[in-house]
């Protein structure tokens, strides 16, 4: 095959997976026909696109072929569209449905308001959210939750499930009701962004296909509720750490921590408009957890330097956040900065504080933090032991490259500065 083809086939599935998805649905108003249809147009283009070339428009090709095959299968089996699951009022299928009404027009906005439905499980709506709306593959969902991706697929499956036998519509809600709703739809955004910040596997750190639709999303839902502060904080969060993208990885491909970035390449524009729209959530009320991590974003972001940065009040950040949002991760971003602002004995304390936490067993940052903190002591023995843990829990590339770096200079005198 033509490695052209390939990576235009890649490329689509990395851009264009919602938006065929969520268009596909609209036909089948069933989720498992229309992924099963959207899987077969993209293996169709690894074959057509070959032939014919690589189309003008590859989603816009992508979403006729899923759409034709949906069709032509409800056509060949009636019975079929009589056990469908009813996610759209009934009405005449076209290859242009008329709008429903919806405040925003927009599939992918249904798609996940429908994932996100109130009858589902909150984890449930996370998890099936990425997995449709995102593409995310269920190996990937499983890390974004730190669960075996066994559990993350009978998760998905029993989610889908219920929407069938719940009759969830396909739509946005009503204003009324978007309130009540935006929370689930926030986590998936949230989630979305973050697994793309830090690919959990693969040969790239960022995926900007990742970060690019959670912007987008956030954007659209502050569109839907642009007095909502968590809808702003969200937005705020992603647009600051966004600005900081161009930094993280070198010409070479080498990873790059916050401490040794060329803060010159920051989106200054960019940080501008995040550092407003945290001041504007953090005039709701309550202050909520996005906008907390939000300011956090914007003390790192308007610091001239690393050593400029305001650690204790980072560290007061995250006891709010804490308050507001318990969770091991928030916890340990919490050590973290206790060891910059108090001393590395402190934060490594910390860090062994949580370390029979559960939930951070397989995650890889604990023992890298452990490690960074170790080393710093002077402790050299117990800090390779800690790197190399680390370096097992790992799947990404450039993480696994950074961490043996760090490893193999064990030995030398030279400190680390930061370990994310």
């Amino acid at each position: 095959m033509n490695p052209a083809v390939a990576d235009a086939v890649a490329d689509a599935h990395r851009r264009e997976w919602a938006f065929v998805l969520a268009a596909t649905v609209r036909v089948t108003r069933d989720l498992d026909l229309a992924e099963e249809c959207v899987q077969d147009a993209y293996a169709k283009a690894l074959a057509t696109w070959d032939e014919r070339g690589i189309p003008a428009s590859p989603g816009a090709w992508l979403t006729t072929v899923a759409k034709n095959r949906a069709l032509d299968l409800l056509r060949r089996d009636a019975t079929m569209r009589r056990s469908l699951p009813l996610l759209l009022d009934e009405r005449t299928t076209s290859e242009r449905p008329e709008p429903d009404g919806s405040p925003v027009e927009d599939d992918r906005l249904r798609l996940i308001f429908t994932c996100c439905h109130p009858a589902l499980s909150e984890q449930a709506q996370v998890a099936l959210t990425l997995r449709l709306l995102c593409g995310l593959t269920t190996a990937e969902v499983a890390h974004a939750f730190l669960v075996s991706e066994a559990t993350m697929a009978a998760r998905i499956t029993r989610a889908k499930k219920k929407i069938a036998t719940a009759r969830i519509p396909y739509r946005v809600p009503p204003a009324e009701d978007l309130p009540a709703r935006i929370d689930a739809v926030l986590t998936v955004v949230h989630l979305l962004f973050t697994t793309g910040h830090t690919a959990p596997a693969g040969d790239t750190l960022v995926r900007h296909d990742l970060l690019d639709r959670s912007l987008d999303l956030a954007r659209m839902l502050r569109g839907l509720l642009p007095g909502n502060g968590d809808v702003t904080g969200l937005l705020a969060l992603i647009v600051l750490t966004h600005a900081r993208s161009a930094a993280r990885v070198t010409g070479d491909g080498r990873m790059l921590l916050l401490a040794d970035q060329d803060r010159t390449l920051w989106d200054r524009a960019a940080i501008e408009e995040g550092v407003a729209l945290v001041r504007e959530s953090l005039h709701a009320r309550p202050v909520g957890r996005y906008a907390i991590m939000a300011a956090i974003a914007a003390l790192h972001a308007e610091a001239p330097s690393w050593e400029e940065t305001d650690w204790h009040e980072v560290v007061c950040l995250y006891d709010l956040l804490l308050r507001v949002w318990p969770s091991p991760v928030v916890a340990l971003n919490r050590a973290v900065a206790v060891g910059f602002a108090d001393g590395f004995a402190y934060g490594l304390k910390e860090l062994d504080d949580l370390a029979s936490d559960p939930h951070l067993a397989g995650y890889p940052y604990l023992p890298a933090a452990r490690a960074d903190f170790l080393h710093r002591l002077g402790h050299t023995a117990e800090s390779r032991t800690a790197y190399e843990q680390a370096l097992a829990l790992s799947g990404n590339t450039l993480e696994k490259t950074f961490l043996t770096t760090r490893l193999n200079r064990l030995s030398d005198q030279e400190p680390f500065r930061h370990i994310r």
